[in-house]
């Protein structure tokens, strides 16, 4: 399990947003997002960079992984 810091998460839908995008990345099994404390788990084998990649894609940045 992989816990990153998240910005720029204002809302319900910037988490669905958020879980939405790691969604189509290979190998997320699972994905939780929490705007109010910034916090994005992903639970899988996908690569890191894979994961990042999908949330600034989202457009969304991780600060902290």
């Amino acid at each position: 399990m992989t816990e990153l810091t998240v910005s720029g998460m204002s809302c319900g839908g910037c988490e669905t947003a958020v879980v939405d995008a790691l969604s189509e990345v290979p190998g997320v099994e699972d994905a939780t997002a929490d705007h109010e404390a910034g916090v994005v788990t992903v639970s899988g084998d996908a690569e890191t960079e894979s994961v990042v990649a999908a949330i600034d894609d989202a457009g969304y940045e991780v600060v902290d992984v």
